[in-house]
C-alpha cells in the first residue's frame, strides 16, 4: 500500500515545478532522492537555487522547520540561494525565507 503523505508531497512537488516553470519560464521539474543525508532539495531547473516544497497541514511547523532544511540543502548543493515553498489549503502557495536566505537575494538584486 503506498504511504499516502508521500502521495501528497509528490503531488506537491509537481504542482509547484509546473507553477515555477509557469511564472519564471524555467525547465523545474522534481529531483528524485529527498530524505538523502546529501540531500539538494526538491525541485531542480532553477539556476544556482535549492527549492524545498512543503504541503504540510500544519502550515507553522512547516514554516519554522522547512526554511532551515533549504539552508542545508543549500549548502549541500553549493548552491547561491535557497527558498521553502509552502502550498496552503486550497492551492495557494507562498514562498518562504529566512531572514538571511533574504538578505542573499536582496543583496544580489540589481537594478
Amino acid at each position: 500500500m503506498a504511504n499516502p503523505q508521500k502521495a501528497k508531497g509528490d503531488r506537491a512537488e509537481l504542482e509547484c515545478a509546473a507553477l515555477i516553470t509557469d511564472l519564471t519560464g524555467f525547465p523545474a521539474r522534481r529531483k528524485l532522492g529527498a530524505g538523502r543525508a546529501d540531500d539538494t532539495g526538491d525541485i531542480d531547473g532553477v539556476p544556482n537555487t535549492v527549492i524545498q516544497v512543503a504541503n504540510w497541514a500544519d502550515v507553522r511547523a512547516a514554516l519554522r522547520q522547512k526554511p532551515l532544511g533549504a539552508e542545508q540543502q543549500r549548502i549541500n548543493d553549493q548552491a547561491v540561494f535557497a527558498a521553502t515553498f509552502l502550498r496552503l489549503r486550497g492551492g495557494l502557495w507562498r514562498v518562504a525565507l529566512t531572514p538571511e536566505q533574504w538578505a542573499v537575494y536582496a543583496t544580489r538584486a540589481k537594478k
